[in-house]
């Protein structure tokens, strides 16, 4: 690393937010800055993160750029086709950034991945070697790091965790399968799934409110919350198997429910974890508002380490 990369640009990317940071080499944010996702054509969209990135760039010039995107992505290429962002398919996001920013290292990285590398560096995974980060919002989303490296895979698509199968004769998923994780265990999944059992709110009709009706008893709140519960846990656990670890962050909007998700969470996976190597497997919230933006700022000191 040279000795004059004292920041890094770091952009985290997704269907709601898009937000950017210049952030020192021990995960402090110096500047930051963030807007809403914008509609439009895929020139438009990158136009607002080009203001964006000036704006929080200003004159200093970064060491290096790490970009956390919704995926599905081409690591290899630097290509993006988020699903929630309608315009960009196939978007060379990598070099756009690289002509805003100069000839400095640009790495690309899954959301899902920047999280988990967030919260392993300053966050609830940082006194332990191996992580998976799950995010749990609009849909489900993970990342695992390993010997304190994200484990990315051939596409940079790895540790999907939303679109592993833990129920063949399931429902049908958006990306074509059948019984995935998100299924069970994202918000408008899991709110679709109440108002087909009878559930009938007051308010508005969203997850934060059905996981308030759960915290207040409501039988078929909890009951739907212990199903997408059950089907993150058997995700959680076929992946510590599979890599073995045993320190799980949880992360996300769904997440801020709370004790209504982790306790049954935590009881499924300790029901499921039978094997020696993963019987001390833990379950955690999430300790950072920000993770996925640290996560890829970590991305790019890594690249310059």
């Amino acid at each position: 690393m040279s000795d004059e990369a004292t920041a890094v640009l770091g952009i985290d990317i997704g269907g709601t937010k898009m937000a950017a940071a210049i952030v020192s080499a021990d995960g402090e944010i110096l500047t930051g800055d963030r807007i809403q996702t914008p509609p439009g054509d895929a020139d438009q969209v990158f136009a607002a993160l080009g203001e964006l990135i000036g704006r929080v760039q200003g004159d200093l010039s970064p060491a290096a750029v790490g970009i956390g995107s919704a995926g599905p992505l081409d690591q290899k290429h630097g290509l993006v086709s988020p699903v929630n962002i309608a315009g960009w398919r196939n978007f060379p996001l990598v070099d756009r950034v690289r002509a805003l920013v100069g000839d400095v290292p640009v790495e690309l990285g899954v959301d899902g991945h920047c999280f988990a590398l967030g919260e392993f560096w300053t966050g609830a995974g940082r006194n332990v070697d191996n992580l998976l980060g799950i995010v749990v919002s609009t849909g489900v989303g993970g990342g695992i790091v390993v010997e304190g490296r994200p484990l990315l895979g051939q596409s940079g698509n790895a540790a999907h965790l939303g679109h592993m199968v833990v129920d063949l004769d399931g429902e049908a998923c958006a990306c074509g399968s059948y019984g995935c994780v998100e299924t069970y265990a994202s918000g408008p999944r899991m709110v679709a799934r109440a108002q087909r059992k009878g559930w009938r709110p007051t308010e508005t009709v969203d997850a934060a409110v059905l996981s308030a009706d759960a915290a207040a008893g409501d039988g078929i709140a909890v009951q739907v919350f212990d199903d997408g519960a059950q089907a993150l846990a058997a995700g959680i656990v076929a992946t510590a198997v599979t890599v073995d670890l045993t320190t799980v962050v949880i992360g996300g909007g769904v997440a801020k429910a709370g004790p209504v998700l982790f306790d049954p969470v935590q009881r499924w996976v300790k029901r499921l974890a039978q094997l020696p190597f993963v019987a001390d497997l833990t379950v955690e919230p999430a300790q950072l508002d920000n993770a996925g933006l640290l996560g890829a700022a970590r991305l790019a000191w890594d690249a310059l380490r």
